[in-house]
């Protein structure tokens, strides 16, 4: 795939049961194996195995309140999200953007939509999601975009192979914070 401009026009939309493959190869490609190496997002490193199933794909796209955002030009996907309405905050995870675009100012507009829908649509007043807190650069570049770090941790599912499988010892996630 070619890089996209930083000021290209995405086309948005919610994503549905027949993205289902899409979805898990995109996310896999800038998480997990050699793939993921061509961005920076690539979790490779710490974790072998899946990021995430098909199964867990389809649940998150059929959950009330829940919505898997897709990013399309020419109609390719180039990146997607999840978003959740939870009362006043609006989870966000299973972020993802092409390897090969990582860089290109595709995941900061799919950030801005995100939050855009937390606000217009869900009206939410903060965003929330967990990173593994050893990701530091993953986690600078949510503190450019407005997150906080909050100090609370939630374990690393070890032990579940749906997560990955750990390459070591200290993983565990941080809630990050934005007020929208």
């Amino acid at each position: 795939m070619s890089a996209v401009a930083s000021n290209a026009v995405l086309q948005f939309r919610a994503a549905d049961v027949a993205d289902v493959g899409a979805i898990v190869a995109l996310v896999e490609s800038a998480y997990r194996g050699d793939a993921s190496r061509k961005g920076w997002t690539t979790e490779a490193d710490m974790l072998d195995g899946q990021r995430i199933d098909g199964t867990g794909v389809s649940d998150v796209i059929a959950k009330a309140g829940s919505r898997v955002l897709l990013a399309e030009q020419d109609g390719g996907l180039l990146a997607c999200c999840h978003l959740e309405k939870q009362g006043e905050a609006c989870y966000f995870g299973m972020f993802a953007v092409n390897p090969e675009l990582q860089g290109s100012g595709v995941g900061k507009q799919v950030m801005n939509e995100a939050e855009r829908i937390a606000r217009q649509e869900y009206s939410c007043t903060r965003m929330e999601m967990t990173v593994i807190s050893v990701r530091n650069d993953l986690i600078a570049w949510y503190e450019r975009r407005g997150y906080r770090r909050t100090g609370v941790f939630k374990p690393f599912p070890y032990g579940d192979e749906r997560f990955g499988i750990p390459r070591r010892d200290d993983l565990r996630f941080e809630l990050l914070v934005k007020t929208l």
